[in-house]
């Protein structure tokens, strides 16, 4: 059997193809705030700071996380130094790692094929490939989650003790990545399966006691060290933010009730689409079964918790990812099968948001060499938006073509899928979606961050190496911490913005407003000097002299 057909050949292809899909032009594009900026900034301080143990932002305790992810990215740093590509190159590998174990457990389950399969619909989805080029917290935490689900299931199936430690290890893992939340959805989740089950399954007692203890030893490793060392009050605010985020809606992160299901139909294509066919109710004793059924019950728990929380935040369905892409597999697999008949609506599906998709991407070009134009029509009557349209990014036409690209493969699955070639149709879909997904993160995002907060971050690293003082006003950002590498010499009084324009000062204070809002904060704060004014922000400073 030639090698790349063996299973060690396969694993190192997909770990290959993983790599050049995830790491090259990690570090192109400025960290986006807010996410992505917190996380990093955590870990340039710890490093900065060298308190590796207690999170920081402003070097200050920064409670809303654990800091098993923020370590990840320390460590990153210490090889990479302190920039983007450091920041985002933990969930590059997570991509790698996720990948292989999505083709190994594909291959138990059903077969070779399978896994295959699954990788492709993972990869080839367009907020899973999104994810693993970014630097958030969610990729691992939501692996973890997966395969605390994954072994558990394995031990309902078969009660062997190893399937409930593994299980117990990655559920601690989650709690240490992201907190509570993690045990929380798998423990819905596994009683809710053992509902549906009707309890027939074997569980031992021993086991359940094993499992406790490992859960608690792996994920309350972080917290018995704070207690340790003293600091019941970061584990005190820890526990009343993660209250907070289920009973009050966060900062600037509302959202209509249905938001997540929108959210993933529509940035879950194409595997959103098929993974409609598999919610029926078909259910034996067989894994494959009882996989499908804890996949639905998953999807199904992740969903409806966070549509019941107040605070919407895309990451928050990202455990979704996996559910849908396993079930999108096994309607695929089926149809390849000839165990169920395709239907109407899944190339209808298919054309109809692919091509919105491909048609948008190709227009984006067009429409931004004339963003100016279109800004200084009135058309768009928000002054922050006008300002973002003024930057001077430069289009070619030419990236049209990563809308092209997606386009030919939609067009491609309709005139395979309408001549029953369905395997071949789905292959090429896949792997086009993949292709324009590489394509827009490399070509698009850059041109669209240029726009966003490119002329924020640029003024933020212009003062880095300056004694001064850098803050935003009237918005949230960690932008001037990281891109302004904010020292432990800034004095403890600089957290509070009313100081900084009010305060006695020791040193000058810049300021960041964005366009709508600058007015009133010149005329409420005569001392503010206005120095400048770019794509949406407008820049001043306030010297220790002018009270």
């Amino acid at each position: 059997m030639p090698f790349y057909k063996t299973n060690t050949g396969i694993q190192v292809i997909i770990a290959v193809l993983a790599a050049l899909l995830f790491i090259p032009f990690l570090g192109q594009v400025h960290l986006f705030d807010w996410d992505e900026i917190n996380f990093a900034e955590s870990a340039r301080e710890m490093i900065a700071s060298g308190n590796y143990l207690t999170v920081q932002v402003n070097f200050e305790p920064f409670w809303e996380k654990p800091p098993l992810f923020i370590w990840m990215q320390v460590l990153s740093m210490k090889v990479f130094g302190i920039n983007e590509f450091a920041a985002r190159f933990p969930n590059a590998i997570c991509g790698i790692l996720t990948l292989l174990i999505l083709y190994n457990l594909g291959r138990e389950i059903y077969n070779k094929r399978f896994g295959i399969l699954w990788v492709l619909v993972y990869a080839g989805s367009l907020l899973p490939f999104f994810y693993f080029k970014s630097g958030i917290i969610d990729p691992w935490f939501n692996l973890f989650i997966f395969l605390g689900v994954y072994f558990i299931l394995r031990y309902f199936h078969n009660p062997l003790t190893k399937y409930s430690i593994l299980s117990a290890i990655a559920i601690g893992l989650s709690v240490l990545t992201k907190g509570p939340v993690g045990f929380l959805i798998f423990a819905l989740s596994g009683i809710i399966y053992l509902m549906v089950r009707k309890f027939r399954v074997t569980i031992r007692w021993k086991d359940v006691m094993i499992y406790a203890f490992v859960v608690a030893f792996v994920g309350g490793f972080w917290f018995l060290l704070q207690i340790l060392n003293g600091n019941y009050d970061i584990l005190v605010d820890f526990i009343e933010y993660q209250i907070h985020l289920f009973s009050k809606e966060g900062a600037g992160h509302g959202g209509f009730l249905l938001y997540h299901f929108v959210i993933l139909f529509i940035g879950v294509f194409p595997a959103s689409i098929f993974a409609l066919k598999s919610f029926r109710r078909n259910y034996d004793d067989s894994l494959q079964q009882q996989m499908r059924l804890m996949m639905v019950v998953l999807f199904w728990t992740v969903l409806i918790l966070f549509t019941i929380v107040n605070t919407k935040i895309i990451h928050y369905s990202s455990m979704c990812y996996f559910p849908l892409t396993y079930l999108a597999a096994y309607v695929m697999y089926r149809i390849y099968k000839g165990e169920i008949k395709a239907g109407r609506w899944i190339p209808i599906g298919i054309g109809v948001l692919g091509g919105f998709y491909a048609l948008a991407t190709a227009a984006l070009p067009w429409i931004g060499m004339y963003a100016k134009e279109i800004a200084a029509s009135g058309i768009i009557k928000d002054k922050f938006a006008q300002g973002n349209m003024q930057a001077d990014v430069v289009w070619t036409g030419w990236e049209s073509l990563t809308g092209i690209v997606l386009l030919a493969g939609v067009l491609f699955f309709l005139l395979r899928w309408h001549k029953r070639q369905q395997m071949t149709a789905i292959t090429v879909l896949l792997s086009s979606t993949t292709l324009f997904l590489l394509l827009a993160m490399t070509i698009v995002t850059p041109k669209i961050e240029g726009y966003s907060q490119r002329a924020a971050i640029e003024f933020y690293k212009s003062k880095a190496e300056k004694d001064v003082y850098v803050e935003p006003l009237g918005f949230k950002s960690y932008a001037h911490y990281f891109y302004g590498k904010r020292s432990t010499r800034d004095n403890g009084e600089s957290i509070s913005e009313g100081w900084l324009l009010k305060g006695d000062i020791d040193k000058r204070a810049w300021f960041v407003v964005k366009t709508h809002r600058a007015e009133k904060y010149l005329k409420k704060y005569p001392q503010l000097i206005k120095t400048g004014e770019k794509n949406g922000f407008v820049f001043c400073y306030r010297d220790p002299e002018n009270k």
